[in-house]
């Protein structure tokens, strides 16, 4: 199931329910902690999650990724998970 615009499985968040999050694409680019530019980027694109783009995977997705403070457990899962979307699709 598709539930973030960069791959991230926002069904398990833990800000999700405290900080009443529905997640970027419920959103419309505007979670919980603010504007996502990633998100932004994605549906300016017309797309319904990075994997889709051209340009996937892209500089500013790959730096969200692996961000040292706010980045994936591994580095590079969010990516993963777009590469498997849009082999599904």
């Amino acid at each position: 199931m598709i539930d973030s615009r960069c791959g991230l499985h926002c069904t398990g968040c833990e800000f999700k329910e405290p900080c009443n999050c529905g997640g970027c694409i419920e959103t419309s680019g505007v979670p919980f902690h603010g504007e996502c530019p990633v998100a932004g980027c994605c549906q300016k694109k017309g797309f319904g999650h990075c994997g889709e783009c051209s340009e996937f995977p892209c500089k500013l997705l790959k730096d969200y990724s692996e961000d040292p403070e706010h980045g994936d457990n591994p580095p590079g899962k969010r990516i993963e998970q777009c590469r498997k979307w849009r082999e599904e699709s």
